[in-house]
């Protein structure tokens, strides 16, 4: 190390120790300053204590009570129809290369060009 990277790191280091040794004023114990008398706030804290569900994260307790708002009757048509559909649970996409015949449409007109176009023979 050169003398210039001393004398800057000592400049650093006392810099540092006089803002370091600075410190809060002491200003003795504060007073507590309430709204509320003791008996209120004793009231209040056995209050919250005795409070059902308290500290409890929404949910963690079981499923909450829920209530349907659409037609029982549209639904168990719409599940009946959806049931009865062909290949609900399939698509073209569900394995590699895979084909659902009953709900593709047919291409036809190609595979009759193809069919009627003869081979070519080297």
């Amino acid at each position: 190390m050169n003398k210039l990277q001393i004398i800057t790191a000592a400049a650093a280091l006392s810099l540092l120790a006089i803002t370091g040794a600075q410190a809060e004023n002491y200003d003795g114990v504060h007073t507590h300053v309430s709204v509320k008398n003791r008996a209120d706030v004793d009231a209040e804290a056995v209050n919250t204590a005795a409070a059902p569900n308290q500290n409890v994260t929404r949910g963690s307790r079981g499923a909450e009570v829920f209530k349907s708002v659409a037609n029982p009757d549209a639904v168990y048509a719409n599940a009946v129809a959806t049931a009865h559909a062909p290949d609900q649970n399939v698509t073209g996409g569900s394995k590699f290369n895979s084909r659902v015949v009953s709900t593709m449409a047919r291409p036809e007109p190609a595979m009759q060009a193809q069919q009627a176009t003869p081979a070519i023979a080297k």
